[in-house]
């Protein structure tokens, strides 16, 4: 479909084709003088007139809409500032709360680390600890195991020398 600016042209031409059928103007351009010529000029004059208010016209709606849009515009401007102010008084007290947690975070990074390392030294010295007393608990048994032998062993011979005394004893009698 044609816009006005295109359509403008082709108006203008078949005015101009009107006209110069009409006998205003010949067909090599130069104005022919009859009775008609004032009539003509008074009809080009109104014609023209007509144009100029329908241009004009068109221009206050154009005018009127722009106005309009850029009311719109004002009005979308300012709501925006709005939301923008809203927002930013909702970022800052946020800003604020979020650093004040993170400074207390990284303040407890710096005390668990030493205290972390402390854990795990501490686990270690369990550890080695641990080990030393079961190895302790090991060697015990052993040495408890060894003396029930030994005492057994003891008791055994014990029981056989009284054995061979009381024979001898015996044998004496």
């Amino acid at each position: 479909m044609a816009t006005p600016k295109q359509l403008w042209p082709e108006q203008q031409q078949s005015q101009i084709q009107r006209v110069k059928n009409s006998g205003i103007i010949s067909s090599n351009g130069s104005p022919i003088k009859d009775d008609n010529d004032e009539e003509m000029s008074r009809s080009a004059l109104i014609m023209f007139r007509a144009k100029e208010e329908e241009i004009e016209k068109k221009k206050m709606e154009v005018r009127g809409k722009v106005h309009a849009h850029l009311g719109r515009v004002e009005e979308e401007t300012k709501r925006l500032a709005e939301i923008r102010e809203e927002l930013e008084s909702l970022t800052d007290p946020m800003r604020k709360d979020v650093a004040t947690i993170r400074k207390k975070i990284d303040t407890a990074n710096k005390e668990l680390k030493p205290q972390g390392q402390t854990c795990q030294k501490k686990e270690r010295e369990y550890k080695e600890a641990l080990e030393a007393f079961n190895e302790k608990n090991k060697e015990k048994a052993q040495l408890v195991t060894k003396l029930m032998e030994l005492v057994s062993e003891s008791e055994r011979l014990r029981m056989k020398k009284l054995e061979e005394l009381s024979k001898d004893i015996e044998s004496l009698h």
